[in-house]
């Protein structure tokens, strides 16, 4: 696999419009409609912020559950995972709903850094480009933050409706400005999209998957709201058969405006996120290699990100009393072995 840079002209036409980014996302026969994330939030329609929900229907009714990829969009073994189930899982009970891009308009970019930075300059995304069965794929590795070309300028201090204090540009953070508002930025709209989204659709469980840098301490975490802990310590002993070796940590006030925490605070969902370790993210690396790292190779990561998903979609009935049954996914090791063949 390589990475390649799409022309820039290609981007400043992109974002001269007000069109959300489109993807090569090849749906399989799991996907009973697709839906946009504007449904949820009207206005969001035609912006960048839009985005797509994949629904997979079953036969069976059963629990509804939410899988993001995308919150961050260079965190890009949640994206290829959730791609994956669009492709080829088939749900007989329940539903699923899948958004691969969370956050779209950060995918149409990067900048300067991924983390502390108010670094407001654009460049164009690069792609992950790889060969599957259906022919080659491209898969954007976009930023960390809301294309500010979509976005008014950042704040001196971003203050979530909680009253907790960020730094201006964690106004563009996905993950720092849940619940939302219908009213507010792009990035809140989005937000305030996800929470409408799960209250509508009567969503019992969401896991949001990202990446973190290869020494952060959320490597290889869990992270569970308080009301579900138990379940994600049952998760976390089961995947360890799998040779996944997951720390379990339970969110607290500390983790206002993030998905684990005002999900699960603010709707009956069962709210989890998973963290595995990017290279790509660790600070101060200059190009790094988020796919093809010896250490941390990304047919690796997508593996553990589909089976922390899995095995806590086995678990839900013991919680819920409502089951998802989720079939014709690979199994773990032909997701290591065999990556890209395991796309439509």
């Amino acid at each position: 696999m390589r990475k390649f840079i799409l022309p820039l002209l290609l981007f400043v036409a992109a974002l001269c419009i007000a069109d959300p980014l489109f993807h090569d996302v090849r749906p399989g026969y799991g996907v009973t409609s697709i839906k946009w994330l504007s449904d949820y939030i009207p206005s969001l329609k035609r912006t960048p912020g839009d985005t797509r929900v994949y629904v997979m229907k079953g036969e069976k009714p059963g629990a509804n559950v939410l899988l993001l990829g995308g919150t961050h969009t260079n965190e890009i073994a949640g994206v290829m995972a959730a791609i994956m189930f669009v492709e080829r899982a088939t749900i007989t009970q329940g539903t699923l709903y899948v958004i691969p891009w969370a956050n779209n308009s950060a995918a149409s970019w990067q900048g300067g850094s991924n983390y502390e930075s108010s670094e407001t300059e654009t460049s164009p995304p690069q792609f992950i480009t790889f060969e599957t069965r259906s022919g080659p794929r491209n898969v954007v590795v976009g930023d960390r933050r809301t294309n500010p070309s979509h976005q008014i300028t950042d704040p001196a201090t971003y203050v979530h409706i909680s009253g907790v204090e960020f730094p201006g540009f964690e106004a563009r953070n996905l993950n720092r400005v849940h619940p939302g508002k219908p009213d507010g930025t792009l990035t809140e709209k989005i937000s305030y999209g996800l929470f409408q989204l799960v209250k509508t659709e009567g969503i019992d469980m969401v896991l949001d998957m990202h990446e973190a840098g290869t020494k952060s301490r959320l490597s290889n975490t869990l992270v569970c709201n308080p009301k579900n802990i138990d379940m994600g310590a049952m998760a976390v002993l089961d995947m360890e058969a799998l040779g996944i070796n997951f720390k379990l940590e339970q969110s607290s006030d500390e983790f206002r405006g993030l998905s684990h925490k005002e999900f699960g605070d603010l709707t009956d969902a069962l709210a989890f996120l998973s963290e595995t370790p990017n290279p790509a993210q660790d600070r101060g690396k200059t190009d790094p290699d988020t796919a093809d790292n010896p250490e941390f190779r990304l047919d690796r990561r997508v593996a553990v990100q589909v089976y922390t998903f899995l095995t806590l979609c086995n678990y839900l009935e013991m919680f819920t009393n409502k089951a998802i049954v989720i079939e014709n996914m690979p199994d773990f090791d032909e997701i290591q072995n065999d990556l890209f063949r395991c796309y439509n």
